[in-house]
């Protein structure tokens, strides 16, 4: 493929062919690479996962995998050809199709077509896909299929709606390694032409070296420039690779997002509204692009713009919470009489009552009497006890807190 502008591929057998090609010999390579690989939560054997894989197999098609790319299409296919199963790059969507016999016994060929609207027209091209293999089995669902499985080209693991193939597989993946923090090192700005040893009071006079030869003398006079040219840089740039070394120590300080605490009530509010989500609203606005794409010029349709847009909301609001379960440690909510984390607390402010509810900083809302651990209050309350009286340091000054109950 020479294209280098944005647009569709497909990559397709020569031929129907009645069972999957999987190599079983790859499917072992794929395994000692994964030690944390799981089917359906179990460390599968070679011929469990390759059966599993084969479930998927369409008989009556031909087309293996779809995919798209807003760069280069010759780049997107030849970073796909170029994958190895377990590796996180250079394209790690689509690496089944290196689980089969080569490809190029297999008679495989790529398709491609150049089009700016590349999301919207893959989205049309698996629909297409799924309803030729309904029409094609009288049903989406084949023998051996997961239930909840999606009418995809064998080797694709999503579509561009955010809908995940319902394989089974975990782990098929190499983690991503770890970052090896870069030892401190100290940084001294120095004067051009004022290095160790280079000041006019240090290296004496010039006449009591030996006069060199002509030639030793050019020699001479390349090796002491070219020593002292990495000194005599201009100010910016030496300011910017201090700068750069900066920011390489904070990145290798911090190597991942921090652990977030949560109560166990918290987690499964989020966890309830990550599968509505992922469950109901989804669906319904997948279900509404397809209907907004049926009417027409897709640059145009109002509609349509709508429903991607809301997509677009809906599967950052999913991303984010997905994180913030990963990121979750559960603080265990257990009634000691102090003040905690999910502990809701009755506090008396120069005779004025206040109630809050101690929270994870994620969970924070003032407005709504919910108060951070890492806010000054919140902070300054827990482990307090009925009775105790704590002082807050606020911008206006020092205010006194007496705690009159907790539950």
């Amino acid at each position: 493929m020479q294209s280098k502008k944005a647009g569709l591929y497909v990559v397709e057998l020569g031929a129907p062919l009645a069972t999957a090609p999987i190599e079983v010999t790859r499917i072992g390579q794929w395994l000692e690479r994964l030690p944390a690989l799981r089917l359906d939560g179990e460390r599968p054997t070679s011929k469990s996962l390759a059966a599993r894989l084969s479930a998927f197999w369409w008989p009556e098609a031909t087309v293996l995998y779809a995919g798209f790319t807003d760069r280069s299409l010759g780049g997107k296919a030849a970073s796909l050809m170029a994958h190895a199963p377990g590796d996180r790059q250079p394209h790690p969507d689509g690496q089944w199709l290196h689980l089969l016999r080569p490809l190029d016994r297999l008679g495989v060929r790529i398709w491609w077509a150049e089009t700016a609207t590349t999301e919207e027209y893959f989205d049309a091209l698996l629909d297409t896909f799924g309803a030729g293999r309904a029409a094609a089995t009288g049903r989406v669902q084949a023998a051996g299929r997961p239930a909840d499985a999606l009418a995809l080209p064998w080797a694709n693991m999503r579509r561009a709606t955010g809908e995940w193939q319902a394989h089974g597989i975990t782990g098929a993946f190499l983690p991503e390694p770890p970052r090896t923090p870069v030892p401190p090192r100290r940084v001294t700005e120095v004067a051009p032409g004022d290095a160790d040893g280079a000041r006019p009071g240090d290296r004496g006079s010039a006449t009591a070296r030996r006069a060199p030869s002509a030639t030793g003398a050019t020699r001479a006079t390349g090796a002491a420039r070219a020593a002292l040219a990495p000194r005599a840089r201009p100010a910016a740039t030496r300011l910017g690779g201090t700068a750069r070394q900066a920011a390489a120590m904070r990145k290798a300080q911090h190597p991942g997002p921090e652990p977030i605490q949560i109560s166990r009530g918290a987690l499964d509010r989020v966890t309830a509204e990550l599968d509505e989500l992922t469950r109901v609203k989804r669906r319904e606005v997948v279900a509404r692009i397809k209907a907004a794409r049926e009417h027409g010029d897709l640059k145009e349709n109002a509609e349509y713009q709508s429903a991607r847009e809301e997509q677009s909301f809906l599967e950052g609001r999913v991303q984010a919470l997905e994180d913030r379960i990963r990121r979750a440690v559960v603080v265990d909510e257990v009634a000691t009489g102090r003040v905690m984390m999910g502990s809701t607390v009755t506090v008396e402010i120069a005779g004025e009552e206040f109630r809050y509810t101690i929270v994870g900083s994620t969970e924070s809302d003032p407005t709504k009497g919910r108060l951070s651990t890492a806010s000054p209050v919140g902070a300054a309350l827990l482990g307090a006890v009925a009775g105790s009286e704590v002082d807050v340091r606020t911008p206006r000054g020092s205010v006194r807190y007496r705690v009159v109950s907790v539950d």
